[in-house]
């Protein structure tokens, strides 16, 4: 499952690059299928980074991947 969490991502990192900021994969917890990220440059700080984790990030992983059931920044 990490290796397709990685590949999605890196499909995802170009859109989240664009402003300024990045995300790196910090693990993937299993059997619960929690993936925690961490977000950094100008997404560290934004007051939408729980917007672009949320609803970008988090959805995108879960209907790409099977098992992800939550996203979660550190």
């Amino acid at each position: 499952m990490e290796n397709e969490v990685r590949k999605v991502l890196d499909e995802l990192r170009p859109f989240i690059n664009a402003d300024g900021g990045d995300i790196e994969l910090v693990g993937v917890e299993m059997p619960s299928g929690v993936v925690t990220v961490k977000l950094q440059g100008a997404c560290a700080g934004c007051s939408l980074a729980n917007v672009t984790l949320k609803a970008g990030v988090e959805r995108t992983l879960k209907a790409k991947v099977p098992g992800v059931t939550r996203v979660e920044a550190v």
